[in-house]
């Protein structure tokens, strides 16, 4: 989806009283956070599906996995999130399932999100998370715990902003980036498709689409 059309579908999320039952994509360690925002946000959700199918008949917060991703078709036109930290699975999962599935949005109600803020579907801001004005964030997005988003960013479809990331006025990151553990990003960069900043990081310069860069300031990381 365009990053521009985002706006109505967050202003449904927050305005909606009636929370519809859903189901949640992906069941390991990055789905327990997921879930317990759902549940914190006032959602019912009716079960988890992992294709680890060691993990069907377990259960996370007593919410069972009940089986793969192909039985997710059997549900119909389900309302459901995808739960998985990696972005290229994310994005992968969320075109082989789009016929069946509503992508929800979700926001921990312990977050301060601007009201001009646009996110798009299937997008999860967890808890701590504050996202100043004229901030635009695409679809099926993470922001982590406890990280900040300042005024007038553009965050593209399947970034990944992990706990404690920092991002000052005006950044860009582009379709894919990954921002690792407490990232730092001055105001204005640029950080380009599919890149990955690695945790600690400050970014003082646009970073190229695909690179992998880590440091204070983050430069690429040689190989070997």
């Amino acid at each position: 989806m365009d990053i521009r059309q985002c706006q109505s579908l967050w202003e449904v999320a927050k305005m909606s009283t009636c929370k519809e039952n859903i189901i949640v994509i992906g069941a390991g360690g990055h789905a327990k956070v997921v879930v317990a925002t759902l549940l914190a946000a006032g959602y019912t959700i009716d079960a988890l599906f992992d294709d680890d199918l060691s993990k069907v008949g377990h259960n996370i917060f007593h919410i069972p996995i009940i089986g793969g991703l192909e039985r997710i078709a059997d549900y119909g036109y389900s309302s459901a999130i995808i739960a998985i930290g990696d972005n290229r699975k994310r994005k992968e999962i969320s075109i082989y399932l789009d016929r069946y599935c509503k992508w929800i949005t979700v926001a921990h109600p312990k977050t301060i999100i601007h009201d001009s803020v646009d996110i798009g579907k299937g997008t999860v801001i967890c808890a701590g998370v504050v996202i100043q004005p004229d901030t635009i964030i695409g679809d099926h997005v993470i922001i982590n715990t406890g990280a900040t988003v300042d005024h007038d960013c553009r965050i593209e479809d399947f970034v990944h902003v992990a706990p404690g990331a920092h991002l000052a006025g005006n950044v860009s990151v582009r379709r894919g980036a990954f921002l690792g553990l407490g990232v730092v990003v001055i105001p204005g960069v640029t950080i380009g498709e599919g890149a990955i900043v690695g945790a600690g990081s400050v970014v003082i310069d646009d970073i190229p689409p695909f690179a992998k860069v880590a440091g204070v300031p983050a430069r690429p990381i040689r190989k070997g």
